[in-house]
């Protein structure tokens, strides 16, 4: 939706992980619109490396990005799940390459370098959630490289 405003992750909050091969990374369920299972992709062959295609949600069609390349690794190669996030733009769907999972963060453990990201948190199962900064993530320009 155009002029919706996301929040940040912090500590305490409830958040998404949204798994990307053997990296975790968070976003705020304020953010998130819903979790897709097997959305059914359909290629834009003129679209940059970033989109996978686009998918059917309920008469709304909306982009799938590839949550690896967004953060500069490596492509993801499935797609078994589409986080929907909104965004100044509208809604997109982020690739997660296992079920997404709804958890309070602790405190954040250090501050994350990676562009389109802001803090790294600790979860409850000990692992590492680094958190995703979807506006800048999902910015036209940076989705358009």
């Amino acid at each position: 939706m155009a002029g919706t405003t996301t929040r940040g992750v912090g500590s305490g909050q409830l958040a998404l992980l949204i798994p990307v091969g053997s990296d975790t990374y968070a976003v705020s369920l304020d953010t998130v619109r819903e979790v897709v299972v097997d959305p059914r992709v359909t290629q834009v062959p003129t679209s940059p490396p970033v989109v996978r295609g686009v998918f059917n949600v309920r008469g709304d069609i909306v982009p799938l990005l590839d949550t690896g390349l967004l953060l500069g690794l490596r492509p993801v190669t499935e797609e078994p799940y589409a986080v929907l996030v909104e965004t100044p733009h509208g809604t997109a769907g982020l690739v997660a390459t296992e079920m997404p999972l709804t958890v309070r963060l602790n405190e954040s453990v250090g501050h994350s370098d990676m562009e389109g990201t802001t803090e790294t948190y600790l979860v409850a199962d000990a692992r590492l959630a680094v958190a995703l900064d979807v506006p800048v993530l999902l910015s036209p320009a940076r989705i358009a490289q």
